[in-house]
């Protein structure tokens, strides 16, 4: 046990006295670890926060849309994309309240397009959703100021419409409260009866970036349109998820003379199926990003190996002294590999702490959730370790290897 701390109370004062040599081999490590910890952050906190947008459209939710798709134990061909009416849904208010559906509690009818909006000389391009009251219900939309989208507005067409705290921003400024104000989206004048509290998100996904009206309003004032984009499906319980498919399925078939599921013009998603295919994309994101920075780990063990070969190029008259005074292969090959285990462990240290830091930096920046992947800690920090073993056993195998005499009259 002496020998071995006296090797690496000698292995720390070599390093101390080639301070910039062994700055350099420690780099790549940190930058490497550092790197992965970070990277593989991101992409944990990308599918986090997607999860967390997909989640706040509201819990238990199916999405009838017009097209194909797998609706539960009904399959879709492909569709039209102006298949669904408003008569399809009243007709599934009409069943879930004769008990022909009795998994799902709430619809919501529903058209949107992007449009540009805009209010004195500020405009915004949005997208603007035609909803009926239960939208709020359904995708959990909270009112911060004023009210939300009323029957009374959807059945007399009411030129009103309700805000997101990012369309307030863009047109009327940080702080603004524009209620009793109004806007104008394709000509029309509309005045704003309410705001809608924060959800968060970004791009095309923010849900803070959205105008609400009434649905009759945007199909014949804004769109010009009468069929809807989709109708929103608030199930009664997350385990009747699979039976609320298939009951709303079968019925819009039957609704459409549709005898073949496989010729369905339709398809119905699930919160669920949405959140798997969003995990899937993210973990691969994840898996590419891990794999980029795995790279930097290796050429860091490259850079340490070859610094090593240069140390015992340099240090080659010590080593033939060492084993001309009886130092066994074994002795130098530990003292070799000692330094090398130290310089990856200490930039191990460093890379975890730099790895830490540059994630809550991103996460700052980026509005992305703080997560720290623990598994992706240790795995870095014993994989820097393992570098130490791999990329120093060959400079320490050749400094053993060295023959006494030769290494002496080494210049």
């Amino acid at each position: 046990m002496m020998d071995y701390l006296e090797m690496f109370s000698e292995s720390l004062k070599t390093m101390a006295a080639n301070k910039m040599r062994t700055g350099l081999a420690m780099l790549g490590i940190i930058i490497g670890i550092g790197s992965v910890i970070a990277l593989v952050s991101l992409g944990q906190a990308t599918s986090q926060s997607i999860q967390n947008q997909i989640e706040s459209l509201g819990a238990n939710l199916l999405t009838v849309e017009p097209g194909a798709a797998r609706t539960g134990a009904v399959r879709g061909a492909a569709g039209g994309s102006t298949t669904l009416t408003n008569d399809d849904a009243t007709a599934i208010s009409n069943a879930i309240s004769s008990g022909q559906i009795n998994t799902v509690q709430t619809v919501s009818p529903e058209v949107s397009r992007r449009a540009q909006v805009t209010t004195g000389a500020s405009n915004t391009n949005t997208q603007v959703i035609g909803v009926t009251p239960a939208y709020a219900t359904v995708h959990k939309v909270d009112i911060a100021s004023g009210s939300f989208i009323t029957q009374r507005d959807v059945d007399g067409l009411a030129r009103v419409a309700v805000v997101g705290p990012q369309v307030v921003s863009d047109l009327f400024g940080d702080g603004a409260d524009p209620v009793g104000q109004t806007i104008k989206i394709n000509g029309q004048t509309l005045i704003i009866n309410g705001i809608t509290v924060s959800k968060g998100g970004s791009g095309f996904s923010n849900q803070d970036d959205i105008v609400y009206v009434p649905l009759t309003t945007a199909q014949k004032e804004l769109f010009g349109v009468s069929y809807l984009g989709s109708i929103a499906l608030e199930a009664k319980s997350s385990d009747v998820m699979t039976d609320a498919q298939n009951q709303v399925g079968y019925f819009l078939l039957a609704r459409h003379n549709i005898s073949d599921p496989t010729q369905a013009d339709f398809s119905i998603l699930s919160q669920q199926d949405i959140l798997n295919t969003a995990s899937s994309a993210t973990g691969t994101f994840t898996a590419l990003l891990a794999g980029i920075a795995a790279i930097s780990l290796l050429v860091g063990g490259i850079g340490i190996m070859n610094i090593m070969l240069v140390t015992v190029t340099e240090r080659t008259r010590e080593v033939g002294l060492r084993k001309a005074l009886g130092a066994k292969k074994a002795t130098v090959v530990a003292q070799f590999l000692i330094e090398a285990i130290i310089l990856t462990v200490s930039g191990g240290i460093v890379g975890v702490g730099l790895g830490i830091v540059a994630s809550y930096i991103i996460a700052n920046l980026t509005s992305f959730p703080f997560i720290i992947s623990l598994p992706a800690i240790l795995l870095a920090f014993f994989v820097s370790a393992g570098i130490g073993i791999i990329f120093g056993w060959y400079p320490a195998k050749k400094a053993s290897d060295l023959q006494p005499i030769e290494a002496l009259r080494y210049e």
